[in-house]
């Protein structure tokens, strides 16, 4: 991709756009099969993805996204139901055109393979119930009598063009007959009624036998369009004036096109006209031409021209011109945004941090050698360096709502395979985070929605069976949470048996027989490679493969899982993730002259070690807080193992929380907030417990970032079990 160039690019970045959309609407068309939102996005996707490949020649692309154009207009008229069969094929359609797409874009100058080919005309005859090669075979027979044989039978006789034929004075000497333009007319359809006159001020000694006075206005009823009814009269157009009005069905078809009209550009009035079949190059020509001739007048508008000369009704005209302004607003709108590269915008956030580590070493500067008459200007300037780190973080900040819209077609794909009925309900799709965490998240997601469908949700006979409706829901919900945006994703299927987790997990050696677990632990004991309760193994899940690595790309984002279930009522597993992965708002401490950094948001409060207003116990290592029992781990004492603790005059408790867990760590002092740049540690060091990255201080030296879910985890291990259950439970 990175060889074409950009136009096709864009080309490649806007086909992507509309077939997700495509296939958005078309999962939602599975619960409301009457959305009619729903069924113009569909159309409108195969209606502008087929003219922009016609744009760059693509033709096996325009040939495929045709038929289904042609298909979703009869669909968009009510002449074609769609159930869940026509979305089966429609969504099978939009891979497929993905797939021509991709190829047309690596091999311009090859023809499809083979196997394209044949699942083209595969999804073609599912579309049109014809073969293709049967349909090219009768195409030329066809044509003509599309032109020729109309079903009189079938049409409205009292909904009717209108054509009205002024012939001129000259008609007649220039080889003009009236007759055989009203006799040919009749091939197109059927002539309902002529009625025929002449200027009442005309006198018969004026006449020369020559000259033609004759006006005729025909109702016409005919299934042809307006064009081509506009070229009977082809060669009469220089010798009479040709208005042609369409019958009223006529008017509500252009008025539903006109709400449908496509918005990526927008048009001049005459051409969005001409573009829906109610207007003529002709007659625009007629009427622009007749606006500009007379230079001292005032100009008309064009939709007022039309309407003044009785080529369109009134409710056409003023359609046109509001779509024509929802399409301009739409476009200003769209002008305020711009693609950014997802590259440059790391540069940037990079250069950031580098500002910021830049000043906090001028900050330190300043205080040191008491230059306070400095004092204002770097602290305005440290305002701004906070608003520019604020604003560049917010830049690479997306909704994670387009993740979560993808797995509806995971969740219609899957449980049709399982033979299930389950419905994907999204809720907090609003909630932001980081671009780089929503790409990494997608996997995680992927496997869990899966686990959901196979393990959680029963068939229809046991959810029936177990007092249930037959379809199951998951739910998949997002919000913001201390500094941290949360994920879960819920069903109300069977629910884990915590019993068959332990006998499986004593099976493995995971546990000993006698040893005394909490529902969490229990739980937790899925993300243990290897470990499975399915009986039976499956193409989805059951093998005990892909929950550990679920939690390892988690915890690899900083984050946390968790699971929480009620057996026969359901399961609920739970997602702690940053907001970014760049830059953090701290609060750094010290302990045994080391200095270490705590994501700002995990803090809860600090408070004197040694007061006497709580009890501490340190041979179980918990202090009991204000009645909260929180176990307590020293971080010189973890860092240092090989050296002896002294205590120091005075110690606090820095209290912090992730997710639902909470501990304390004791540290030598305080040093307040510090605006910190995550960098990555080396090869060398990534395996440090307790450690989940560094960064650089204002004077030069290195700061390690606290990993605080794992050495919550540490120091709630080293209490006794009936304590550490009573923490938990």
């Amino acid at each position: 991709m990175s060889d074409i160039n950009p136009a096709l690019e864009t080309f490649a970045q806007e086909v992507d756009e509309l077939l997700t959309a495509m296939e958005d609407a078309l999962l939602v068309l599975e619960a409301t099969p009457d959305d009619v939102d729903c069924i113009n996005s569909i159309f409108r996707a195969m209606h502008t993805i087929k003219g922009s490949a016609g744009l760059f020649g693509f033709d096996e692309v325009v040939a495929f996204t045709h038929e289904a154009e042609t298909l979703l207009d009869k669909v968009r008229n009510n002449e074609h139901l769609i159930d869940a069969q026509l979305i089966a094929v429609l969504l099978a359609c939009k891979d497929h055109t993905a797939q021509i797409i991709q190829h047309v874009l690596s091999n311009e100058d090859e023809p499809l393979p083979i196997a394209l080919q044949q699942q083209s005309e595969a999804l073609i005859t599912q579309l049109t119930g014809t073969s293709p090669v049967a349909k090219n075979m009768t195409s030329t027979q066809e044509n003509k009598a599309d032109h020729v044989e109309v079903d009189v039978n079938t049409s409205d006789s009292s909904d009717n063009w209108i054509i009205s034929l002024a012939f001129k004075q000259n008609a007649l000497r220039n080889g003009m007959d009236p007759l055989s333009f009203i006799r040919y007319l009749q091939t197109l359809g059927k002539i309902i009624d002529v009625i025929v006159s002449m200027p009442t001020s005309l006198r018969m000694e004026e006449m020369e036998p020559e000259d033609c006075f004759l006006n005729f206005k025909i109702v016409f009823n005919s299934r042809a369009d307006k064009k081509t009814i506009e070229e009977v009269f082809e060669f009469a157009e220089d010798d009479c004036n040709i208005i042609i009005l369409p019958p009223h069905s006529r008017q509500e078809h252009y008025l539903q096109l006109l709400e449908h009209f496509p918005e990526d550009q927008l048009k001049r009035l005459g051409e969005m006209l001409i573009e829906i079949g109610a207007l003529t190059e002709k007659e625009l020509d007629c009427v622009l031409k007749e606006q500009g001739s007379d230079h001292n007048a005032i100009i008309k508008p064009v939709g007022e021209m039309l309407i003044a000369k009785n080529i369109l009704q009134q409710p056409v005209i003023v359609q046109a011109l509001i779509k024509q302004e929802a399409i301009k607003q739409k476009i200003n709108k769209e002008a305020n945004y711009i693609r950014v590269d997802a590259a440059k915008l790391g540069y940037l956030i990079n250069l950031v941090g580098e500002l910021v580590i830049s000043d906090a070493a001028i900050r330190l500067i300043v205080d040191k050698h008491g230059l306070s008459d400095v004092n204002n200007v770097v602290g305005a300037m440290s305002h701004l360096v906070e608003e520019i780190r604020d604003t560049a973080l917010q830049l690479r900040m997306v909704q994670i709502g387009e993740t979560f819209t993808r797995f509806q077609r995971v969740v219609h794909d899957v449980s049709k395979e399982l033979g299930k009925q389950i419905q994907l309900q999204i809720t907090g799709g609003e909630a932001e985070l980081d671009k780089t965490i929503v790409e990494k998240i997608n996997d995680p997601l992927t496997h869990l929605i899966r686990n959901s469908l196979d393990h959680g949700i029963e068939t229809p006979e046991e959810r029936i069976q177990a007092g249930k409706p037959e379809k199951g829901i998951i739910q998949l919900n997002a919000y913001h949470d201390s500094g941290h945006i949360v994920i879960q994703i819920s069903d109300d299927g069977k629910g884990i048996d915590s019993e068959k987790i332990v006998a499986k997990a004593i099976s493995k050696g995971l546990v000993k027989p006698d040893q005394i677990l909490s529902q969490t632990e229990i739980y937790n004991l899925i993300f243990e490679p290897g470990l499975s309760t399915k009986e039976e193994a499956s193409n989805l899940s059951g093998r005990g493969v892909g929950m550990d690595v679920v939690k390892r790309n988690i915890e690899a984002l900083r984050g946390s899982v968790s699971v929480d279930s009620e057996l026969g009522l359901g399961t609920t597993v739970t997602i702690y993730l940053p907001l970014t992965l760049a830059i953090i708002d701290g609060f750094m401490v010290e302990a045994q002259k080391e200095r270490y950094i705590i994501p700002l948001n995990m803090v809860e409060e600090c408070v004197e070690m040694n007061s006497t207003e709580w009890k501490i116990d340190h041979v179980q290592h918990y202090v009991n807080l204000r009645g909260q029992v929180l176990p307590y781990l020293r971080l010189g004492d973890f860092f240092h193992n090989n050296k002896k603790h002294q205590a120091t005059q005075r110690e606090s408790l820095v209290v912090v929380r992730f997710g639902e867990e909470k501990a304390g760590f004791v540290v030598d002092e305080l040093h307040g907030e510090n605006q910190t740049v995550i960098k990555p540690l080396g090869m060398l060091f990534e395996n440090l417990k307790g450690i989940g990255g560094a960064t650089v201080l204002g004077s030069g030296d290195v700061a390690l970032i606290l990993d605080v879910q794992g050495l919550i985890q540490y120091a709630k291990k080293r209490v006794s079990p009936t304590l550490a259950l009573s923490m938990t439970d």
